[in-house]
């Protein structure tokens, strides 16, 4: 089975989402950094491995883990071991773990937060109209970022004033190219910034997810501080990257798709069928690390060994044309049925879907009616991705907004 090395700068994340494809559903890569593991690439076996108990998340049964051949300051070793948390259990300690999460994260209860969601994205729009007309504006750090950010935050209570330390924190957390003597101090200042967190919201409790997470563990639920600090890490992390890479991705395809985001203004398709096909087609999140085999499992004609680890390769399997027929490699926002699994599938599935999928289902319209003449100041070709093999996230996205709806240039 040839490897497949993971490129840590993210040259052309379609190219090696191909490549990993052709390789069949179980693809032998290797990470940045020289980290052998296995992809599934193909819906079907991904769907099947994701609720296969033969998986799990403990990192105790790798066994390159158990040889010490995985160092402390690999750049993703805070996604291979980040600690205790509903993303590295199964089972109870999972259902435990999750249940608090995912009963703040229903639709019903996402649903009220729509008010708020309105509010925040009408602030954002007014700053954007108030930037200097015709110069091109980064509408991933104008508009993309902070909606989603400020929405998370209010969710778990952290402060605003904490924002620009988080994303200078999450940057060097996600990518592949932090230096490895920063790993180690940059996950302590982590571990310290939402320690401090916990403890501010232990003294001052509010109407939010951590004060509850600390509620549920004085009452006898059993969450220990490792599990509140590294619960509230995960959400912050997960809450806001995916939506701005939605929010981002769309933008790029309708730019790239004209003929499409001219039937979108007109209300031929509706937006929830744009934001599920990209979704598909450019998925925010390329790869998932890690789960492990406690014993070799089949998938299609190979196998994944026993003490191995498995990533999942959601970039590939969006365009899986077994799943979605000879037009998964094209953007149609009118697909039907388009039965993607851009949040995950089983037991793990992203417990924040629901509010992403509101958020950007609030915030693009918004966007678009405000600005219908918005379009990229530069060629798709010349926009850059991130060095971050976890996120199809790009460095930025510059736009030219164009006369607001109601003005004249």
């Amino acid at each position: 089975m040839t490897r497949i090395a993971l490129d840590p700068f993210v040259t052309d994340l379609d190219g090696e989402s191909a490549a990993l494809r052709a390789a069949g559903p179980l693809a032998e890569v290797e990470l940045p950094g020289g980290v052998h593991v296995y992809a599934v690439t193909r819906h079907a076996e991904a769907r099947a491995l994701l609720t296969d108990s033969r998986l799990v998340k403990d990192i105790n049964v790798w066994t390159a883990w158990q040889r010490g051949e995985i160092p402390m300051d690999w750049p993703l070793i805070g996604l291979a071991n980040p600690g205790r948390s509903m993303l590295t259990v199964d089972g109870a300690d999972h259902r435990r773990l999750r249940t608090l999460v995912a009963q703040a994260l229903t639709v019903k209860r996402v649903e009220r937060l729509r008010t708020g969601i309105e509010a925040l994205t009408n602030a954002s729009l007014e700053r954007l109209a108030a930037l200097p007309a015709g110069q091109p504006v980064d509408l991933k750090a104008e508009f993309a970022y902070p909606l989603p950010m400020n929405v998370i935050s209010e969710l778990m209570g952290v402060d605003a004033a904490d924002h620009p330390r988080l994303k200078e924190l999450f940057e060097k957390f996600f990518s592949t190219q932090t230096p490895p003597e920063e790993v180690p101090q940059m996950m302590a200042d982590l571990g310290a910034l939402f320690t401090k967190i916990v403890d501010s919201k232990r003294a001052n409790p509010g109407d939010d997810l951590t004060s509850a997470l600390i509620a549920a563990s004085e009452d006898g639920d059993h969450l220990s501080d490792e599990e509140i600090v590294n619960t509230l890490q995960l959400i912050i992390a997960a809450g806001h990257e995916t939506t701005i890479s939605l929010i981002v991705n769309v933008v790029e395809a309708l730019a790239t798709h004209p003929e499409q985001r001219k039937k979108v203004l007109k209300g031929e398709i509706g937006w929830g069928g744009v934001i599920e096909e990209t979704l598909r087609w450019n998925t925010p999140t390329s790869h998932v690390l890690i789960r492990f085999a406690t014993e070799d499992i089949e998938v299609g004609d190979k196998v994944l060994p026993k003490g191995e680890g498995l990533i999942v390769s959601f970039g590939a399997l969006g365009r899986d044309e077994e799943q979605y027929g000879p037009t998964a490699g094209e953007f149609d926002a009118t697909r039907t049925p388009n039965r993607h699994i851009a949040f995950g599938h089983g037991p793990h599935i992203c417990p924040g879907a629901a509010l992403s999928r509101l958020e950007a289902g609030i915030a693009l319209p918004a966007l678009y009616e405000r600005f219908p003449e918005l379009d990229l100041a530069v060629p798709a070709a010349e926009l850059r991705n991130k060095p971050i093999v976890t996120q199809n996230d790009l460095h930025e996205l510059p736009v030219e907004l164009g006369c607001p709806f109601g003005h004249t240039s």
